[in-house]
């Protein structure tokens, strides 16, 4: 017998909110698995940067500079 999407439905909302949010992930992924390697992409990216700028090889700005530059691009 195959379970209709109502009861799928029904099951999914009787899990509690981290499960939930676990199954959408895993739906969502399902969807698009391109997203997956692209999330796993930026997550090393990430990692590469944090650690350049751990070890001071990564120029630092004030937050004042950047937002006065982005005002002034906008303009």
């Amino acid at each position: 017998m195959q379970t209709s999407l109502k009861q799928i439905e029904e099951q999914a909302l009787g899990l509690n909110s981290e499960e939930r949010a676990k199954l959408a992930e895993v739906m969502l992924e399902s969807l698009s698995p391109a997203l997956t390697e692209i999330e796993a992409a930026w997550q090393l990216e990430i990692e590469k940067r944090v650690a350049a700028y751990d070890k001071g090889e990564m120029p630092v700005f004030a937050a004042e500079d950047v937002f006065a530059e982005a005002k002034r691009i906008v303009r």
